[in-house]
């Protein structure tokens, strides 16, 4: 007798061939998907609970902090800035959140969601805010927390950090950014620009895949946190607080969490252990080549591909002079069908790059060169492939005049002028120590390395 369910198997998971040149997800270094097939072990195997500990300490240095709440929220990028914000937060309490792009909205949403007051400060998308800006929105605000994008993907820009911090300081309010597109690729600084939180994803400039957040409390942050702890009652122990004003989210309390990856140990969740040796993997990557070597290769690979599609009379989009280094934003040419043309680069040399949302929804196309992308034969090949969608589609453009204006991009190399590179030295210095790897071969005009 017939169930009415199909009988029909399907066959093992066999994606296509893909490179991956859009706003994120990205093509992950192979040895982070190698480091996934390695075999599971229990959550508190002695194995399992030193490589939480080897990742912790692996992330204060892509972080350029000392914080010892350094650790994974298991989750998307998203996960990450949930537990930051639902973690920090206390219903009423003042959120400033500055928009330039969609992202801004997200954490204004989340703050929302966890009951906060939000106020919000907007600029035209493709525009960045001047310190003086937000600090005189502090003052009329009055803010306990400022949640601000530093690299939002949806526009393409780079929100300067760096004075940041010391304006939170000065008036008394926590100060978070969302690093999810820039950590890896950009300057990032957590203790030199005074960060009480940041988190991240590995599915950008980290080169990873999607669904593990990389997150750093400051001491401060963890005082905030401590202070609303509440411990479940299954695994409550006598003496264990229980604050009147506790998070309001059981999987996103950093109070918890950071108990389960503290000396206690205490049980929270079953780690994804596979997740983990992926997050744990990106950055020995990144380390390993040297955090400053991996920033000057995102330039570099980032500025060829914005020459190129400038040599091929594509309109950059957005202040360039404020542009993440991982991915650059050009207007669709008039005629040309914006995601007939995304389907064709996919269909016919199976690259896929990305529009964007709201407002330039069908008007821009983003391209990415982050993480094992950021390398020349990535841009090369994109570049090439989108001059011959474009004119198939009618539009005019020089022969070959994208690829030549990279290649001399990655022939200048290091030579190349330092747009928006490392402010801040201290950090990167220290990430290097002991990395165990040679600087030979890691300049910003070779390719990923092949690990």
């Amino acid at each position: 007798m017939s169930s009415g369910i199909p009988s029909a198997i399907p066959g093992p998971i066999d994606p296509p061939a893909r490179l991956l040149m859009g706003p994120g997800p990205i093509s992950a270094y192979p040895s982070v998907l190698r480091s996934m097939a390695a075999p599971l072990v229990g959550q508190y195997d002695p194995f399992m609970t030193a490589a939480m500990g080897e990742t912790q300490e692996l992330y204060r240095r892509v972080w350029a902090t000392r914080n010892d709440a350094t650790l994974l929220v298991d989750g998307t990028s998203r996960a990450g800035i949930e537990a930051a914000l639902v973690s920090l937060v206390r219903p009423g309490d003042r959120v400033l959140v500055p928009v330039f792009g969609r992202f801004g909205h997200l954490l204004a949403e989340i703050a929302e969601r966890a009951l906060a007051e939000v106020h919000t400060i907007e600029t035209e998308w493709g525009q960045v805010f001047p310190a003086s800006v937000i600090e005189e929105a502090i003052v009329r605000v009055r803010p306990t927390l400022l949640a601000l994008v530093q690299g939002d993907t949806s526009t393409t820009m780079n929100q300067p950090l760096e004075e940041i911090g010391a304006i939170c300081q000065k008036h008394g309010v926590l100060f978070y950014s969302d690093a999810t597109a820039s950590l890896g690729g950009n300057a990032f600084e957590a203790d030199a620009w005074g960060l009480d939180a940041a988190t991240a994803g590995l599915q950008k400039c980290l080169g990873g895949p999607s669904g593990s957040s990389p997150l750093t409390l400051s001491p401060r942050a963890v005082e905030v946190v401590n202070a609303r702890k509440k411990i479940e009652a299954g695994i409550r122990e006598p003496g264990d607080a229980s604050a009147p004003d506790f998070v309001r989210s059981n999987y996103f309390d950093l109070g918890m969490i950071l108990d389960y990856w503290g000396p206690r140990r205490l049980n929270h969740h079953t780690e994804a252990t596979s997740m983990l040796y992926a997050a744990r993997e990106c950055a020995r990557v990144l380390l390993q080549e040297g955090r400053d070597a991996v920033i000057e290769r995102h330039r570099v690979a980032g500025l060829a591909m914005l020459r190129g599609v400038e040599a091929l009379g594509l309109t950059v989009f957005g202040d360039v002079a404020h542009k993440m280094n991982n991915v650059v934003a050009v207007e669709i040419p008039e005629g040309v069908p914006g995601d007939a043309a995304r389907a064709a680069l996919l269909d016919d040399f199976g690259i896929e790059i990305g529009t964007s949302f709201g407002p330039l929804h069908g008007r821009v196309w983003r391209i990415g060169t982050m993480g094992y992308n950021a390398r020349r034969d990535a841009v090369l090949t994109t570049l090439v492939a989108l001059e011959s969608v474009l004119r198939r589609f009618g539009a005019s453009v020089p022969a070959g005049a994208g690829a030549e204006a990279a290649l001399d991009v990655f022939r200048e190399g290091a030579d190349s002028p330092r747009e928006g590179a490392s402010s801040s030295r201290e950090g990167a210095d220290s990430s290097r120590e002991g990395a165990g790897s040679s600087r030979e071969g890691a300049s910003a005009a070779s390719p990923a390395p092949e690990v």
